[in-house]
């Protein structure tokens, strides 16, 4: 009986298009709970989860008396300034906690949070300064940062979200620390980049200088043999760390520049993408035995001490693919032994382009267990903001075959529309369709959403977006607050499908994005094929119309016909389906009663509609 209540449900409000809004907000308000019993949740695959990603420091302030993380002084040296944009503004772990019934009312299965530990409160130069507010840029990476709680406060939060079923994700960093180090000889270069070709190890700054670590092979030797002899860390720079930061960084190990590549900062082209600062960020020596094994017994002690269910793998494009063959299974037999059976790993691999290649190396060569899948950020981008032809999708998916694994692996990449740093769908939407009515950019936005839910991946929410923020670009312009924002360039931008602003909290339930992503969360609650099935495209055309693919999973026999119009104008077409199926039943949108021939059926769709069908097949 709870099927079908929720697939009448769905049936109503999900009517594929974004007309609907207040039939859409009955139907789920009285939609059952779908949440699965806290004691099964570590069963769950990485594909069965609707993830949440969200910045603690812009969500909820639980404990305002933690705003400054216990420091004295102005912004420069609390970093807490909630008017300003690249600041903290004072969410913690207590609001994380005091927030789980809202996510789990969204259909939340599993919180992925940007980075809590202790960071450096501000950093950059002389009238550029920010704050550590997004947690990338750690000194102590064994607690979390005063401004966010305590360790008994995050053991709170991982505690009280497990007992609702939900899994925990943190994001990690192995690829750099907080900018400490500096160089001693590079002022007046602004520490550009000195390579290995001009700057090897074994002389002092140049090729004809004075030798230095003798019978050191260099980087591609990874073995605690040949890393004894590099003794010297003055190879290119000559590193030094300011009087009073001698001790900052935890644990004590990693305040050793031998531990760092010291090569300047990375264009992000060519080999300083793997040995160059990230923006300053002291770049980590990770092909050092020592920096491996450190980095092992820091994440392996939060497996250890708080049973957590999977890393977000920051940068993980920067680091040297041999670390990644040694620390993946090492946390993967941590998490075994601390009875977490499908610990979630994946890495990310920034490449905004819809082909799946680049990112699918990173599986192969690095055996990262999954990347998140940025392949399909543009691909949907491509097909509803720059115009694309659904064969774009079909290309995308045509590519799974590349990853470690195929396209069973494929099945448990982490999907997503927007970020922290790139920026949310719908902005991305104006940017590409100037002038857009916020009607339309409401359409497409919830359509995006339908295919997020619905298509294979583990689907991303990025926090905010099921509130109707749009933002004013990337990174600190796509990073809201959800609690009554001070910040003036957040609250002049209305919030899409509501005319409301982040000047007031925004936790409702009643907008159409919070109601379609969760009646859709509660679809792949109830049907096993859209959370494990393995997809197959049926239809697609070389301009904007339809894309179709259906979702089978094997153990149940379930098959879901998916079918979404990327046209601002209705679209039908015969499509080639199942020759065992004789009709379907619809779960959302208009579904094809029965098969128009053996082996064909009429899929019809309003201008950005969608339908989501349950085959039915001979013998049902």
């Amino acid at each position: 009986m709870r099927f079908v209540a929720a697939a009448h449900l769905a049936a109503l409000l999900l009517a594929g298009c974004a007309a609907a809004p207040a039939t859409l907000a009955t139907a789920v308000m009285a939609a059952p709970a779908l949440a699965q019993p806290a004691e099964d949740f570590r069963s769950r695959a990485p594909s069965e989860e609707t993830v949440y990603f969200v910045l603690p420091d812009r969500f909820a302030n639980g404990d305002p008396k933690n705003d400054r993380g216990g420091l004295k002084g102005d912004r420069l040296k609390t970093g807490f300034d909630p008017a300003a944009k690249g600041f903290y503004h004072g969410g913690d772990l207590k609001g994380l906690t005091q927030k789980l019934p809202y996510l789990q009312s969204l259909g939340i299965t599993a919180i992925w949070f940007a980075p809590i530990f202790q960071n450096k409160p501000v950093q950059g130069p002389k009238g550029d300064e920010s704050a550590g507010y997004h947690g990338y840029w750690v000194t102590d990476f064994t607690r979390p940062d005063p401004h966010f709680g305590t360790r008994a406060e995050f053991k709170a939060f991982v505690d009280a979200a497990h007992a609702r079923g939900m899994k925990v994700y943190m994001d990690i960093i192995t690829n750099h620390t907080a900018d400490v180090i500096r160089y001693k000889d590079g002022a007046d270069t602004n520490y550009e980049y000195r390579s290995r070709g001009d700057y090897p190890y074994s002389t002092r700054g140049k090729p004809d200088g004075a030798a230095i670590n003798p019978g050191f092979m260099g980087d591609e030797d990874s073995s605690e043999a040949n890393f004894a002899k590099l003794t010297d860390p003055n190879y290119a720079y000559v590193p030094e760390v300011p009087k009073g930061e001698e001790r900052v960084k935890v644990p004590a190990w990693l305040n050793d520049p031998i531990y760092y590549h010291n090569r300047g900062n990375s264009s992000f082209t060519g080999e300083d993408s793997r040995f160059g600062d990230f923006s300053g960020l002291d770049d980590l020596f990770t092909e050092h035995p020592r920096v491996r094994q450190g980095m092992i017994d820091i994440y392996g002690a939060w497996v250890d001490d708080f049973g957590i269910d999977g890393f977000r793998i920051d940068t993980a494009r920067h680091v040297d693919p041999g670390f990644w063959r040694v620390f993946v299974p090492a946390m993967l037999a941590r998490a075994k032994a601390r009875g977490i059976p499908n610990f979630a790993m994946f890495g990310e691999v920034f490449k905004d382009i819809p082909q799946n290649g680049y990112i699918a190396e990173y599986t192969r060569r690095d055996h990262l267990p999954q990347v998140l899948d940025f392949a399909f950020q543009a691909s949907v981008r491509e097909v509803l903001g720059r115009g694309k032809g659904t064969v774009v999708l079909a290309q995308l998916y045509d590519g799974d075959v590349l990853y470690e694994g195929g396209e069973a692996a494929a099945l448990n990449l982490p999907t997503f529309l927007g970020n922290h740093d790139m920026g949310r769908f719908a902005w991305l939407v104006q940017q590409d369709r100037p002038g857009i009515s916020q009607d339309e950019l409401l359409q497409r936005t919830l359509l995006a959403h339908a295919m997020l839910m619905t298509l294979r991946g583990a689907p991303v929410i990025y926090y905010g977006d099921e509130q109707g923020f749009v933002g004013a670009g990337g990174d600190q312009l796509a990073r809201e607050d959800m609690f009554a924002s001070r910040t003036a360039v957040y609250n002049a931008i209305d919030l899409l499908g509501t005319g409301a602003t982040t000047a007031a909290d925004n936790f409702g339930t009643e907008n159409s994005l919070f109601r379609t992503i969760s009646a859709l969360a509660k679809l792949r609650a109830e049907h096993p094929a859209l959370r494990k099935g393995k997809q197959v495209t049926r239809h697609y055309e070389q301009g904007p119309g339809l894309f179709v693919a259906s979702r089978k999973d094997d153990t149940t026999g379930e098959e879901v016909l998916l079918a979404f119009n990327t046209a601002n104008a209705p679209a039908a077409a015969n499509v080639a389906v199942g020759y065992d199926a004789t009709g379907y039943t619809a779960l959302a949108g208009s579904c094809p009663a029965a098969v128009t021939a053996p082996g064909s059926a009429r899929i019809e769709l309003p201008a950005f509609g969608w339908a989501v069908c349950r085959v039915e097949t001979r013998g049902q």
